[in-house]
């Protein structure tokens, strides 16, 4: 079985009857490969997708090492070709990068690095400081904490901002317990909304997600609450969410994704005092790559379905 392995990350298959072939991501798969069974996709250009799926069509199993497939999906891989995703390759990475924005949220670190750039001794965040404001967000200790989305990264976060002392619900598309806590459908979602201090999404990037976080739901956020986005951008209505901050009518936005990546210059989120931008960066650091790639590689050899098979 022919094995298409991108040079962007170094992997070691355990797997029987394979012929690991590298290629790379950025150019299009040379025509003597054209008959692989496996094609391992890690920041492939959507561009180098399309001319995949156009040309591979032998290709049984296409593995995204990134936990949204989204992109893969939407290149066209022929009907017969299993696509996985990479989902619990992030967990660990992703909760180190939401945990970080919470926390930087809370301790004003945004406001605080702007005061270094300009020499300016930030006299009023330091010193003595109200236990708890009831204006500002400034604490996780008793603080409402919604994370819309409740996958493996949740799972994962979760109990951390529990030891925090952060009061943690769920948000799904139906209401359960999982892991120890209480999760809520997206549905009962607008009655959580005004006591959430922070809303953490980690939303897929899917027909039925765009701009989930309306206009009409950022109304219902807290002056004090802060967004934190570590899913996908095209989850949240940008625009309004821009207009919200302006207004000061939420506390701020952390926002690892957004809606047009790289984020333009021109965007006015970049000057927003009250938004910390980073570029994508909670995951890049797939975890266990090789073991799922060699996992799912015999699955489709023994004919069962791979692990974290996205319906199409």
């Amino acid at each position: 079985m022919k094995v298409l392995l991108p040079t962007s990350l170094e992997l070691t298959l355990d797997a029987d009857g394979v012929e690991p072939v590298l290629y790379d991501p950025s150019l299009p798969v040379p025509a003597e490969h054209e008959d692989a069974e496996v094609l391992v996709v890690w920041g492939n250009p959507d561009d180098q997708l399309r001319d995949a799926a156009a040309r591979l069509q032998s290709v049984r199993l296409v593995q995204t090492l990134a936990a949204g497939p989204d992109a893969v999906v939407a290149a066209g891989f022929v009907d017969a070709a299993h696509i996985a995703s990479g989902r619990s390759l992030h967990d660990r990475p992703v909760t180190e990068h939401a945990l970080a924005l919470v926390l930087a949220a809370a301790r004003q670190l945004h406001t605080l690095v702007r005061a270094q750039l300009g020499h300016r001794w930030a006299s009023e965040l330091g010193g003595m400081q109200p236990e708890k404001n009831p204006d500002v967000f400034t604490t996780l200790r008793d603080a409402n904490v919604l994370i819309w989305g409740f996958g493996g990264i949740a799972r994962t976060l979760a109990p951390l901002l529990t030891a925090l002392g952060a009061n943690v619900t769920g948000v799904a598309t139906s209401a359960r317990e999982d892991s120890g806590f209480r999760v809520i459908a997206v549905d009962d979602i607008e009655s959580e909304l005004p006591t959430a201090d922070v809303l953490l999404m980690i939303l897929p990037s899917v027909a039925s997600t765009r701009h989930a976080l309306s206009a009409e739901r950022i109304a219902l956020m807290s002056k004090h609450a802060w967004l934190v986005n570590v899913g996908r951008g095209s989850t949240v209505d940008e625009d309004a969410l821009i207009d919200a901050l302006a207004a000061r009518r939420i506390g701020g936005a952390a926002l690892d994704v957004t809606s047009v990546e790289p984020l333009p210059p021109s965007s006015r989120l970049w000057d927003l005092p009250n938004a910390i931008i980073t570029p994508h960066a909670a995951g890049g650091r797939p975890l266990g790559a090789s073991a799922l790639i060699s996992e799912n590689i015999a699955a489709i050899a023994a004919g069962s379905a791979p692990r974290n098979l996205v319906e199409r």
